[in-house]
């Protein structure tokens, strides 16, 4: 008969420990996938930041990744809904406000470089890389130098 109670009590415990938690967090996602609306700025579970743009009739989502550039992804694949940050909320009052943050105001040095920095802050290495790909003679001195 202690068995029994014993094998009962670890029933319970496990139900209130595991299971029932698993639950409430599959219901939250749940309601997270239905809630999403044109919009609103989602993080996918493979990492992509996007911008709902549309639902299609299949339920899936048309998503902005980039100017121009939009997405067909399943609305399973959404691991969450990005809010707004409070940073940026309180910024944009400060900026209607007419008051400017010390943060807004224009940094002198920012395009000198970094102590101990190859290259300039303000260089965009997307740029270099574009201009490496574009190269239309790969043993010329440039491309060389690049390697």
């Amino acid at each position: 008969m202690e068995q029994l109670i014993l094998l009962l009590a670890l029933l319970v415990l496990l139900w209130a420990l595991l299971i029932r938690p698993q639950r409430s967090r599959q219901r939250q996602q749940q309601e997270l996938l239905t809630s999403i609306e044109p919009g609103d700025e989602i993080l996918t579970v493979g990492g992509i930041y996007g911008i709902v743009q549309e639902i299609d009739e299949e339920d899936d989502l048309i998503v902005e990744v980039a100017d121009a550039v939009h997405v067909r992804i399943a609305r399973r694949a959404v691991a969450g809904v990005v809010k707004p940050d409070a940073d940026e909320e309180e910024g944009n009052e400060a900026d209607e406000g007419g008051e400017a943050d010390e943060a807004d105001e224009p940094d002198d040095h920012a395009d000198e470089p970094a102590e101990g920095a190859d290259e300039p802050v303000g260089v965009d290495r997307v740029n270099d890389s574009e201009d490496f790909v574009r190269d239309d003679d790969p043993e010329s001195p440039a491309a060389l130098e690049r390697r």
